[in-house]
């Protein structure tokens, strides 16, 4: 079920509500309304009694059908998102045959294969636009097509030797195709910016190496329990120790270069 479709029940919904609700203080007041028959005030109070008595059942129900629609919502984004997942394996296939050093017909077949069943798949998520009863219709994302196309103009055996300058040409336009699909495809799954995102090039940690005085306390205590007790295996903790020491001197290089000087440097300060 797309945006739209759930967009437009829920619509239809709140305004069944919402007609519901103006009958409904109509039929209550209705006694109060100068002028009013007594016919219809008699058959207003009924209506309210009843919608009264069914007001459980008629909540039950409308709770279910949203259930139903959220549910059918639900399982549409999965499969959109799987289907997408599968035209970025297919676009990553394409674009490792056309860096190939050689064709051949084999890995060709494949990559083949590939875009076809994903054109295929298509059908699980959505139809054809305008299909009908009596009319195909349009394939909803024609890019896809657009990298099938371009995949068979790399066919070794119609073109056994393709030069590097249309393979070249090859991988530009499935790129292109890929661009122009992934703009309107994600389109349906509602995304949102990121809280917290890092828009920075070469961006790094602000944090800084080190932990609470709680966990620090926490550690040491540790540390001392263990090493009240016999170790089974103290071969194991001396080849534990030399590892962590060495990592950790690793790290404090990485994090502080300056903190360890250069040969330069050590003979400029002796």
């Amino acid at each position: 079920m797309t945006r739209r479709s759930v967009n437009d029940t829920l619509s239809r919904l709140y305004w069944s509500l919402f007609a519901v609700l103006v009958v409904l203080l109509a039929a209550k007041f209705a006694d109060d309304i100068p002028g009013v028959p007594p016919v219809v005030i008699n058959i207003a109070s009924q209506l309210y009694e009843f919608v009264r008595d069914m007001s459980l059942l008629l909540a039950t129900g409308g709770v279910a059908y949203l259930s139903n629609v959220f549910q059918k919502r639900s399982k549409f984004v999965e499969s959109l998102e799987e289907e997408w997942r599968n035209i970025v394996r297919t676009k990553s296939v394409l674009l490792t045959y056309c860096e190939k050093p050689y064709l051949s017909t084999d890995d060709y077949l494949a990559a083949f294969s590939r875009i076809s069943e994903t054109i295929d798949t298509m059908r699980i998520v959505y139809r054809n636009a305008g299909e009908t009863r009596g009319l195909v219709g349009l394939y909803p994302f024609a890019p896809l097509h657009d990298m099938r196309r371009a995949l068979q103009t790399l066919d070794p055996r119609l073109e056994p030797d393709a030069t590097g300058d249309h393979r070249k040409l090859v991988r530009d336009a499935i790129l292109q195709s890929f661009y122009a699909l992934r703009e309107t495809f994600l389109d349906e799954l509602d995304l949102e910016e990121p809280d917290h995102p890092l828009l920075i090039s070469a961006g790094r940690r602000t944090k800084r190496p080190g932990a609470d005085v709680a966990a620090l306390l926490l550690q040491d205590f540790q540390r001392r329990r263990q090493d009240c007790e016999t170790a089974p295996r103290p071969d194991v903790d001396a080849l534990l120790a030399a590892q962590r020491a060495k990592e950790k001197d690793v790290n404090g290089a990485q994090i502080n270069p300056a903190a360890t000087p250069s040969p330069t440097n050590s003979a400029h300060q002796s």
